[in-house]
């Protein structure tokens, strides 16, 4: 199917151009990398990291936090995701991040803030993400930085 879409988004993966079979196995590889990997309760550190295939413009985007997390950067979030997407022959580079307060009992993930090293995401992006992985969750975002 893959070999058979020129320019389209496939999935949540932007796909331009034609295909040659070392392109449709990395964008195979590229799908199966997790849209979404939070901490399951707290309030959290979040990136939103846009993940492609080296010398290529195959890409998505994914949205990784932790509480473990002091900083965005440094040996935090980006460099911790970083050389895990470069050993699946990928490369990153982080869009922003923000804060996420995730209360499991109640489903609920509310999206905020910004990182002091990258600048703000786009929260929208991020919900729709987090949206893949919790479907039955309430989801909001805002500007605010608390």
């Amino acid at each position: 199917m893959l070999s058979t879409v020129c320019g389209r988004l496939v999935g949540s993966l932007r796909v331009p151009g034609a295909f040659t079979k070392a392109t449709v196995a990395m964008t195979e590889a590229l799908a199966k990398i997790a849209d979404v990997e939070i901490d399951p309760d707290g309030t959290f550190k979040y990136i939103l990291v846009r993940v492609k295939v080296k010398d290529g413009d195959v890409h998505k985007d994914i949205v990784r936090g932790t509480k473990s997390a002091e900083y965005h950067s440094k040996s935090d979030i980006f460099e911790k995701v970083s050389p895990a997407m470069e050993a699946l022959g990928m490369e990153c580079k982080c869009l922003g991040g923000g804060k996420i307060e995730h209360k499991s009992q109640e489903k609920k993930l509310r999206v905020f803030g910004e990182s002091t090293a990258f600048g703000k995401a786009d929260h929208s992006v991020s919900v729709v993400k987090l949206k893949t992985a919790y479907s039955d969750y309430e989801i909001t975002w805002s500007d605010d930085k608390k």
